[in-house]
């Protein structure tokens, strides 16, 4: 088995998860769970897609049965953020939920968009650094699209656990990633001016050293 399939078939689930989280919990009438259950659940469905359009080399490694359940366990914390707001009866004001959408939707555009992007660019361009189009200015804006996801996902409950969860996979898995990808591009003769013009996760607006006029 690979690693995308315990990936895939935990955010497949997600969905249906949260539907019987409402269920037990006879959270029908909660508005904040719907609006929940459509961005997570959603989210759930476009990677999906995304992972058999254009998926991501790195989750095709092998993986054993083992280091698959806890990948699986680890991906189920985010299900503390569903289960706070539906337990807990949770109606944020309508100001949260708009700014939770707004998020996802930035999110899910840069994060979707950025991966296509990459998945072309080394079928088509391999064996050169990519670093144009929305890989100009920031050198991991996949990683800043989902980021701008789970923190929808993990605002909308307006509890401190959800956003933890997130600055723990945020510490622990995204920024070494980060890291050891900009290791690993240093080879290509670009590199250095490139990140001299990008941020790790953020966009730079200006390189470094530019003077104001």
């Amino acid at each position: 088995m690979k690693q995308k399939h315990f990936i895939d078939s935990h955010k497949a689930l997600t969905g249906p998860a949260v539907l019987l989280m409402m269920y037990f919990h006879g959270a029908w009438d909660l508005t904040a769970a719907w609006v929940y259950l459509a961005l997570h659940g959603s989210y759930g469905l476009l990677w999906g897609i995304k992972s058999r359009v254009f998926p991501d080399a790195s989750w095709e490694r092998p993986c054993g049965l083992r280091f698959g359940l806890l990948i699986w366990a680890a991906l189920s914390l985010y299900w503390i953020a569903p289960w706070l707001l539906i337990t807990r009866e949770i109606n944020p004001h309508p100001a949260i939920i708009a700014l939770c959408v707004a998020l996802y939707a930035i999110g899910v555009f840069l994060h979707f968009a950025a991966d296509m992007q990459k998945y072309f660019h080394l079928k088509y361009r391999a064996g050169s650094l990519l670093n144009d189009g929305l890989w100009s200015r920031t050198r991991n804006p996949n990683y800043l699209g989902e980021l701008l996801i789970y923190g929808a996902f993990v605002t909308l409950p307006l509890h401190w656990a959800p956003p933890l969860v997130l600055l723990l996979f945020l510490s622990a898995v995204w920024v070494p990633n980060m890291r050891r990808k900009d290791q690993s591009l240093a080879r290509y003769p670009e590199f250095e001016a490139w990140k001299q013009r990008s941020g790790l996760l953020l966009p730079r607006l200006r390189p470094v050293g530019s003077e104001t006029t």
